[in-house]
């Protein structure tokens, strides 16, 4: 894919499920290597502009998505573009953490190198789930149990695993759906901590319905509000004089 100044551009983006608009005319910038947290009240349209954002909206047949979604310059709705070539570049990672649960801890990070054959040998192979554990912060807490399950990790390090899965991949983005929503909160505390390591190199998306989470971990914020952006810049600006009274409500609590 091109790469340009963003990682991540949209423009005039609508989405809808049958006659219910969810997303409204949203024009967004996202910086490379950069944490963008994308906030708003529950039911706003969070999560399915992050699903829009890799093409595994279109799973839904009811959805529709209008206008442009540029990744690093090319419009991934663009004519003749591969969902599958955009999917290997945006890594995902959902709200509940979901290793695959007959996998041992290996293969769950493993499973998508072998699928798409991106690696030669098993050294290669072996190297390649060390790098991705120890990118997820997981290798020393799971050296001794790679053939392991899931079942025996907590929740927190689950969704490691399953973020170890995701960078197995090499993407150049990571989309998280609220990753810390349903963990507690020492595994939350490791995950944002990972954030500001992995941001080095990677870009990040990161949906989620705390304001306090956003102000912690983010560079630059989104907010939305039934469906339409209402502010978007630098966390620190939006946070101390944000421009709209909408985001300055959701701030303060007022509007949940």
């Amino acid at each position: 894919m091109k790469s340009l100044e963003y990682a991540i551009e949209t423009r005039r983006l609508n989405i809808s499920y049958g006659d219910d608009r969810v997303i409204k005319d949203v024009d967004m910038k996202i910086p490379k290597k950069t944490v963008f947290a994308l906030m708003g009240p529950s039911g706003c349209g969070k999560s399915t502009m992050l699903r829009a954002f890799n093409r595994i909206l279109e799973l839904n047949k009811d959805a529709k998505v209008s206008g442009e979604i540029r990744l690093f310059g090319e419009n991934i709705y663009g004519p003749g573009v591969d969902p599958t070539e955009v999917r290997k570049e945006t890594g995902m990672v959902f709200q509940y953490p979901n290793p695959f649960p007959h996998l041992t801890v290996f293969e769950n990070v493993a499973i998508g190198l072998r699928l798409n054959k991106l690696v030669k040998s098993r050294d290669e192979l072996e190297d390649r789930v060390h790098w991705a554990l120890e990118k997820a912060a997981l290798l020393e807490e799971v050296r001794d149990r790679l053939k392991n399950y899931p079942s025996e990790l907590s929740g927190g390090q689950k969704q490691r695993l399953v973020i170890a899965r995701a960078l197995a991949m090499k993407p150049k983005i990571l989309l998280m759906d609220e990753p810390t929503a349903n963990i507690d909160p020492i595994g939350t505390r490791k995950i944002e901590e990972l954030l500001f390591e992995l941001k080095r190199e990677y870009t990040i998306v990161l949906v989620t319905h705390s304001p306090a989470q956003a102000a912690r971990v983010s560079n630059h914020v989104g907010f939305l509000y039934l469906g339409e952006l209402i502010e978007v810049g630098k966390t620190g600006k939006i946070f101390e004089s944000p421009g709209s009274e909408l985001t300055e409500k959701y701030l303060t609590g007022e509007l949940i």
